[in-house]
């Protein structure tokens, strides 16, 4: 039984921080298709490492980065 839905701000993020997806997951030490799947909200397990790599790269908090939605 599903409580809730985590969204992923990061492409918000990326854009407003100026750098391409190329120059983040290369800033971020990621895989471009790892960057894509948190962009597109497929990513099926959060790595604690990989947020806050996200969030160091971007200077952002992981409140900026993830969004909790309770489902009714």
């Amino acid at each position: 039984m599903r409580k809730g839905k985590i969204k992923i701000h990061l492409e918000e993020l990326i854009k407003n921080s100026g750098l391409s997806k190329t120059k983040f997951s290369y800033r971020a030490d990621m895989q471009m298709s790892q960057v894509n799947a948190y962009c597109n909200n497929t990513i099926k397990r959060l790595d604690v490492d990989v947020l806050a790599r996200i969030c160091d790269t971007l200077g952002c908090s992981i409140a900026d980065l993830l969004e909790y939605t309770r489902i009714k």
